[in-house]
């Protein structure tokens, strides 16, 4: 579950206090395969503006400072990305021409020295927990409780959210959390009202959902570098939109993915007391000041040969990460985070795509981009207007 403040190790022995009360445990319910632990208390930011082009599809751009830009992995650079949100936000942004920030090589040594992966030094797993449901204006809206001890303003209070009939949370088959051994992300977009939600901890109680921080997300806006506002949580760490970053079967069947992926590290892996938009957040990061910040952009070099990955479906992972890169939005063990297919029309399996199909790719394989100025982390949560 990560390191919490003790507010928040409170809120989650309420909720298991209210799982239990309610004899919401399911023996039937499919093992958790959460990633490793991961402390979700976000907030937001948007990414900073393009840091120079490339000129050329077949060469890096150098500028008179020595930093270089990456060339294109596909298409043209500065290309718009898509996904849930219908406007523009940092994890849409195409930064395969970015130049790579001054501090890259010594974050990505840092990192190979600390073990590299949180599932070890070139072992890029892939954890395949995490549920996004898609409701209509058929989906019932059912009643949500809020457990105590989660803070506002960083979290939102809806009193009812739309329930999927027949849909499950994060590493079980249905919406009954097993709140020991699973973070249990309840993800659910609603076109209806244009709103993503997200709540963290979210367990069956009676005909509605009791969970842990409710975050409601507007998809047609365009969020400011900060997101909903610095030191403010979410369902996330790091204070993004999760939904946002997750691929899922289907996208990955069509051939691109067309945004950012969210991935996690260890907590000693991560730079303590700080953070970097587009994040607004940290969980509990402990790690050296030459480590990566929670909210970090990273971009697999354009050099790194997709020949060696064993199917197309990690080709177009990886080309993903080259053109839009990958976000630190969590701590955990398991590196890179995308969608269970439970409810998706193409099946990992098919895709021959599992958990050890990006094995051999290394921190060294990656380099930072747009960086931005690192803020004190307080926990002091301002929402933006």
């Amino acid at each position: 579950m990560g390191n919490f403040s003790t507010a928040q190790r409170a809120g989650a022995a309420a909720l298991l206090a209210l799982v239990v009360a309610c004899g919401s445990s399911d023996d039937n319910a499919a093992p958790a395969t959460n990633d490793g632990g991961s402390t979700t208390h976000p907030g937001d930011g948007s990414a900073p503006p393009d840091s120079g082009t490339n000129t050329g599809r077949d060469a890096t751009t150098t500028t008179p400072d020595g930093n270089t830009g990456n060339p294109d992995s596909g298409g043209a650079c500065g290309d718009a990305g898509s996904g849930i949100f219908s406007a523009p936000n940092a994890w849409m942004r195409d930064v395969s021409c970015d130049l790579v920030a001054p501090e890259s090589q010594t974050i990505t040594d840092a990192l190979v020295a600390a073990g590299g992966w949180g599932t070890g030094a070139t072992s890029f797993q892939i954890d395949f927990s995490l549920v996004v449901l898609h409701a209509d204006a058929t989906t019932p809206m059912v009643p949500f409780v809020q457990a105590p001890s989660y803070p506002t303003p960083d979290c939102d209070t809806p009193t009812t959210i739309p329930l999927v009939p027949s849909g499950a949370i994060e590493g079980q088959t249905n919406y009954t959390c097993d709140v020991a051994n699973n973070d249990c992300h309840l993800l659910v977009d609603y076109p209806p009202t244009h709103t993503l939600y997200e709540i963290y901890q979210a367990t069956s109680q009676g005909a509605g959902i009791v969970g842990g921080c409710a975050v409601l997300w507007d998809v047609t806006k365009t969020y400011p570098d900060n997101l909903r506002g610095d030191q403010c949580t979410s369902a996330d760490a790091a204070g993004f939109p999760m939904s946002a970053m997750l691929p899922d079967a289907d996208e990955v069947a069509s051939g691109s993915v067309n945004h950012a992926i969210r991935f996690a590290l260890p907590n000693p892996s991560i730079r303590s007391s700080v953070y970097v938009h587009p994040a607004s957040h940290a969980g509990g990061p402990s790690g050296g000041a030459n480590l990566p910040p929670y909210g970090v952009r990273m971009r697999l070099k354009s050099s790194f040969d997709l020949t060696k990955l064993p199917s197309d479906g990690a080709r177009t992972l990886a080309k993903a990460l080259q053109k839009y890169g990958m976000f630190l939005s969590d701590g955990g063990n398991v590196p890179l985070m995308v969608q269970a297919d439970l409810f998706t029309q193409n099946k990992w399996a098919s895709l021959n795509v599992d958990s050890h199909s990006l094995y051999g790719i290394a921190p060294s394989d990656f380099e930072v981009v747009a960086l931005g100025t690192t803020v004190a982390l307080t926990y002091n949560c301002v929402r933006n207007p």
